[in-house]
C-alpha cells in the first residue's frame, strides 16, 4: 500500500503537530485527575501516519504517557528531552538488528517530535493513558524551547513550529 491508500482506508486527517491520524478508541469509563477539566478518559489510541510531504511530527509535550507501536513503511525517529533537560533519539521500526524498537513509552512530561528520515510513509499506532486531551498538550515555541534548553537548540530547531 501507498501513503494514500493508508489515508483513505484509516480515514486519516491532517494533525496540528504533523502528519495525519484517526481516533480509533477512546474508553467510556473515566478517571478523576488534577489537571483542567478533571476526568478524563482510561485511555484512548489513535493511528499516527508520517509522509515524505508531511514527515515532522513537530515538538511538543503531553501530561500522559504515551506508547507509540510501529505498524508498516519506513521507521520513525523520536527526538526526545527528558525531565532532566537530556536529548534521547530512538527509531521506532522493525529493524532489531539496527537498533529499531517496535514500541516506545514517552512518558509524560517529556518533550517529543518525530521525522520521518526516509521512505514514502511510517505508520505507528499510539495508546494514551489517561486519555488524550487537547488541554493536556503543550506544543513547542522556539522562544520557549531556546530558553529552557541552550545547549540543544541546534538539535530541537528543526522540529519547532513557526
Amino acid at each position: 500500500m501507498n501513503k494514500q491508500s493508508w489515508i483513505d482506508k484509516l480515514s486519516l486527517v491532517e494533525h496540528i503537530e504533523g502528519g495525519y491520524f484517526s481516533e480509533t478508541y477512546r474508553a467510556t469509563e473515566a478517571v478523576a485527575t488534577s489537571r483542567e477539566g478533571s476526568g478524563r478518559s482510561l485511555m484512548t489510541s489513535i493511528y499516527y501516519l508520517l509522509t515524505d510531504d508531511r514527515p515532522v511530527d513537530r515538538l511538543h509535550k503531553n501530561l500522559s504517557d504515551i506508547m507509540h507501536y510501529f505498524h508498516a513503511g519506513s521507521p520513525i525517529t523520536y527526538i526526545l528531552v527528558d525531565l532532566e533537560g537530556r536529548l534521547h533519539k530512538v527509531k521506532l521500526g522493525l529493524d532489531l538488528t539496527q537498533g529499531e524498537v517496535p514500541q516506545l513509552l514517552v512518558p509524560g512530561g517529556y518533550w517529543k517530535a518525530a521525522v520521518l528520515e526516509a521512505g514514502e510513509y511510517g505508520l505507528i499506532g499510539e495508546a494514551v493513558a489517561p486519555g488524550f486531551d487537547y488541554r493536556d498538550m503543550t506544543i513547542a515555541t522556539a522562544d520557549k524551547i531556546r530558553a529552557q534548553f541552550p545547549t540543544l537548540w541546534n538539535e530541537l530547531a528543526p522540529y519547532v513550529g513557526v
